[in-house]
């Protein structure tokens, strides 16, 4: 097992976001955390990267408890997020910000490796690599979040949101790049509000609601389930 979250409780000041919640991530897997605004996702996932402090349970990542390890030495140990809203440098090139995903590193050859790897997961990038991501479009801007988080090398790699705001022709490359890095043997855990999207392409998935986990199961199971479909697919 790769990530468990054992009982997770959280608070803002004195309001409960998270109710003792679990779920685990084995490696290899993409599993998906699908929920209505408000439900918990991007709380979720802030208590795994170590941005907000849980209030209790447990937090355990590759064996070793990080509960209250600090969030640039989860980064070093193979935990990175791509947050929601993206969040990349526009004043820097596509490339500096990538070289910035790779901050904890120092094996040159093998972030030069990584780079190709990106450049070649995204050819946009590559036309624009010189260019300021601030001048980029949202597709753009998100394939760089994405490409800026693989540069760390992680061995989880958390994407929130990531086809917000998107057309749906973009949010269709979003999720093929996904399932293409998973592919090459990167785990995924994907918060997402386009619930018909990361089902199709989650091995397993969790359904959050106001802090809590109501449901679980593959994503297959969740995509045909009918309560499922009545709250997050638009069909009955």
């Amino acid at each position: 097992m790769l990530l468990e979250i054992d009982d997770v409780s959280l608070l803002y000041g004195r309001i409960q976001a998270l109710h003792g919640i679990s779920l685990q991530v084995d490696e290899g897997e993409i599993v998906a955390l699908i929920g209505a605004n408000g439900a918990g996702k991007s709380t979720t996932m802030r208590a795994i990267s170590g941005i907000r402090p849980v209030a209790g349970g447990r937090i355990l990542f590759n064996g070793e408890d990080i509960t209250k390890l600090r969030a640039d030495l989860r980064v070093r140990r193979g935990l990175c997020q791509a947050p929601e809203g993206r969040g990349i440098f526009p004043g820097m090139t596509v490339l500096e910000n990538l070289d910035m995903g790779a901050y904890t590193r120092r094996d040159r050859a093998g972030i030069a490796q990584d780079l190709d790897r990106v450049l070649n997961l995204f050819p946009r990038l590559a036309e624009r690599r010189k260019q300021p991501g601030g001048t980029l479009s949202g597709g753009e801007q998100q394939m760089l979040a994405v490409g800026r988080a693989l540069m760390s090398r992680p061995k989880l790699l958390l994407l929130d949101e990531p086809s917000m705001g998107l057309a749906p022709m973009l949010i269709q490359q979003i999720f093929t790049i996904i399932t293409e890095i998973n592919e090459q043997g990167t785990t995924v855990l994907l918060v997402e509000q386009n619930a018909q999207q990361a089902l199709a392409r989650a091995h397993r998935a969790y359904v959050l609601e106001t802090g809590r986990i109501v449901k679980s199961g593959t994503g297959e199971e969740l995509l045909h389930d009918p309560s499922v479909k009545d709250a997050y697919l638009g069909v009955a």
